[in-house]
C-alpha cells in the first residue's frame, strides 16, 4: 500500500473548528492554532475550508527568509521558523501564495503548520484529520481516496507564470489536473465543490 498523503476537501467542511480547536491542543504550541478556516464566495455562502500549510516543494516562506528559520525536511515537510532563527521581518507572511503563515506578535516568531510532524514522521495522522468529523481533512492512501471520492486530488497550482506543486493535495472535480489562480479572479465555489462529493 502507497504512503499515506494529506487531502483537503473543501466539499466536506461543516464549519465545525474542531480542526481548529485540536490544532491549539499540540504540545508544541500549546494554545495557538496553526490551521483556521476560510469562507468560500463569503458574498453568498457560509461554506468553508480548513486552510493549512500545503508544504510547497519550492516554499516561497522559506526562499525569502533572511535568517534561514524554515527548513524543509528530506521528506517534504515545511517546518515552522526556527525560534532562534527568526527574526519577526514577516517576508513569509507575505510570500506565502496560500495566505498561511501567521506572525505572533507576542513572541515574535512566524508559526505554521507543520503537518505535527512529531506524529506523522511517526506513522500517526495529524491532530487535525484525528478530529475531522466530515473527512474534510483527511490523512490516507491514494488508494483509499480513490476508494471513497469521486473528486480529483491535485497538488500543482498556477499562479501567474509561477506553477507551485505541493506536499498536500486538494480534492477538486474529477478530470482537472491543476488549479490555476489569475490575479483579481474569485475562486467559485463550484471550482472546488461540485462533483468532488461522494458519487
Amino acid at each position: 500500500m502507497s504512503e499515506r498523503q494529506f487531502y483537503i476537501d473543501p466539499s466536506r467542511c461543516i464549519g465545525c473548528n474542531a480542526c481548529v480547536a485540536a490544532c491549539a491542543e499540540c504540545d508544541t504550541h500549546a494554545g495557538v492554532s496553526m490551521i483556521h478556516l476560510e469562507t468560500i464566495e463569503r458574498e453568498d455562502s457560509v461554506q468553508t475550508t480548513p486552510v493549512i500549510c500545503m508544504h510547497c516543494e519550492e516554499p516561497a516562506c522559506a526562499m525569502v527568509c533572511p535568517s534561514d528559520a524554515i527548513k524543509r525536511t528530506p521528506d517534504g515537510v515545511v517546518q515552522t521558523s526556527l525560534k532562534p532563527r527568526c527574526i519577526g521581518c514577516t517576508n513569509c507572511v507575505y510570500a506565502c501564495p496560500f495566505g498561511v503563515p501567521k506572525y505572533e506578535a507576542a513572541i515574535d516568531q512566524m508559526m505554521k503548520c507543520d503537518m505535527c510532524y512529531d506524529r506523522t514522521s511517526v506513522g500517526k495522522k495529524p491532530m487535525c484529520a484525528t478530529v475531522c468529523p466530515s473527512q474534510a481533512l483527511m490523512y490516507g492512501t491514494p488508494e483509499e481516496i480513490a476508494e471513497q471520492r469521486s473528486g480529483t486530488p491535485i497538488n500543482e497550482f498556477v499562479f501567474g507564470s509561477r506553477t507551485i506543486r505541493t506536499k498536500v493535495n486538494l480534492m477538486v472535480p474529477q478530470g482537472q489536473k491543476r488549479l490555476e489562480v489569475k490575479a483579481g479572479a474569485t475562486i467559485r465555489r463550484s471550482d472546488l465543490l461540485t462533483s468532488s462529493r461522494l458519487g
